[in-house]
């Protein structure tokens, strides 16, 4: 299972507001011994978030999970519960436990005013179009404020796709129940790691048939490149390291250094996380 996030939102790539899902997504996933595969950001355009969709909803048949953050309230710059319709051709309805969530945070906020309920009150009514859902959906809950998020889910119901809002009090929680329930069984119990070394004088092009033969010979292992041009402390070079289960990485990271001495590479810092 791969896991992928969707951003949504003008605010996020006009500047307006800096995105904090993306690390925070990232943070929930290693702590269960999983990674993020992709990121994806897209303004507030419905043809593009329905192709967006389109294309997380093929990746949820494959057996992956995506998480759709923003654009599901009930404003006219919301669209993604529309665009979640029209990619998978579906018609839009109240769901039931939806409303009935939205209908008792209802009653709270009169009960914490002081004044009756009303639920035939234009705004009142016009609150349950959070609620509004295409067809086939389930609820995500929301323990902030019971307005809930939604799921649809793939043929098999293994993969799918979760719409969460675009507030990170809201959307975080959300993600870790869906992460410690649907995807409970996909919590590796690993150590995972990572090694690197700085390497100075070199190219990526000359280190490249070292890098292949090290991931070859060590299945599970990734060896990764990070160049730089102008580090404050170590000027130009590589950051070459392996990362991957703590009992295979050292192995691989020995291969690594071999490699790199018979090179005849010059070597800075180890790093070790």
């Amino acid at each position: 299972m791969n896991f992928g996030l969707i951003i949504i939102g003008d605010e996020i790539l006009s500047g307006k507001r800096a995105d904090k899902h993306l690390p925070k997504v990232i943070d929930l996933l290693n702590a269960r011994g999983l990674s993020l595969a992709w990121a994806r950001y897209v303004g507030d355009d419905p043809e593009r978030i329905t192709a967006d969709l389109r294309d997380a909803f093929a990746d949820a048949e494959r057996g992956d999970v995506v998480f759709s953050c923003g654009g599901i309230g009930a404003t006219p710059d919301d669209h993604t519960r529309q665009c979640a319709g029209h990619a998978l051709g579906r018609p839009l309805a109240l769901h039931p436990q939806a409303e009935a969530l939205i209908r008792e945070r209802m009653q709270d906020i009169a009960r914490e005013q002081g004044v009756p309920y009303e639920p035939d009150r234009p705004d009142n009514v016009h609150r349950l179009n959070m609620g509004v859902f295409p067809e086939g959906a389930r609820i995500i809950p929301n323990p902030y404020n019971k307005i809930a998020g939604f799921s649809l889910h793939a043929t098999d119901g293994e993969g799918g796709v979760f719409f969460v809002p675009g507030f990170p009090v809201m959307a975080w929680p959300m993600i870790e129940w869906v992460l410690d329930t649907h995807c409970a069984k996909q919590h590796r119990r690993v150590d995972v790691r990572e090694k690197s070394v700085i390497v100075f004088g070199a190219m990526e092009a000359t280190l490249t048939p070292l890098m292949e033969a090290v991931e070859a010979r060590f299945p599970g292992i990734k060896v990764f490149s990070l160049p730089s041009v102008d580090h404050p402390q170590w000027g130009r070079h590589i950051e070459l390291g392996v990362k991957g289960e703590a009992a295979h990485m050292n192995a691989a990271y020995a291969e690594l250094l071999h490699g790199l001495h018979e090179h005849g590479a010059q070597l800075g810092p180890e790093l070790v996380r």
